[in-house]
């Protein structure tokens, strides 16, 4: 495998789990991963709460958007390593042929902006998203992609998701 892995986070709407998930590898993983978020049917805009929960980590927002899976599938795209769906509707989806040839899992996270109840509730609903993620980044971030074969490896990334 490269020196640097890049890895695309999918969901549907690519404004809260995606996102997280991207700045937390991209925070985490010190230079070894460079991550990218993508959705199938993208908001335009991340949500406030996500943003919030990120610079509350203490991990930088600059540069954090919403983006079109198209992005990814292109002539001009990264060749990819890893494909992670966070949710279920991302999952079921028929996508793109990404360049290279990425192993890929799925991550499902359960949609902290689909929570309606008091502010803290749906404050508890993005915190909560954030610490799965945080948890299933510190899991992959440990794999020795050295040694593993792929598909330990891709063994290993469909049991995060199942955790």
């Amino acid at each position: 495998m490269a020196d640097r892995h890049h890895v695309l986070f999918l969901s549907t709407c690519n404004s809260v789990r995606s996102i997280l998930a991207e700045a937390i590898l991209n925070h985490r993983s010190q230079g070894r991963f460079t991550a990218h978020s993508a959705g199938s049917h993208p908001t335009g805009l991340v949500r406030p709460e996500a943003l919030q929960q990120i610079e509350s980590a203490g991990i930088p927002t600059t540069g954090l958007r919403c983006k079109s899976w198209g992005e990814f599938a292109g002539p001009s795209a990264p060749a990819l390593d890893f494909v992670f769906t966070v949710c279920d509707n991302a999952a079921s989806e028929l996508r793109p042929n990404w360049p290279g040839r990425p192993m890929s899992a799925h991550w499902g996270v359960p949609d902290p902006a689909a929570v309606k109840g008091t502010p803290e509730e749906i404050a508890r609903a993005f915190h909560d998203a954030f610490v799965v993620l945080d948890r299933r980044v510190e899991l992959f971030l440990s794999l020795p992609f050295e040694t593993l074969e792929q598909l330990a490896i891709k063994n290993k990334l469909d049991e995060m998701g199942r955790s």
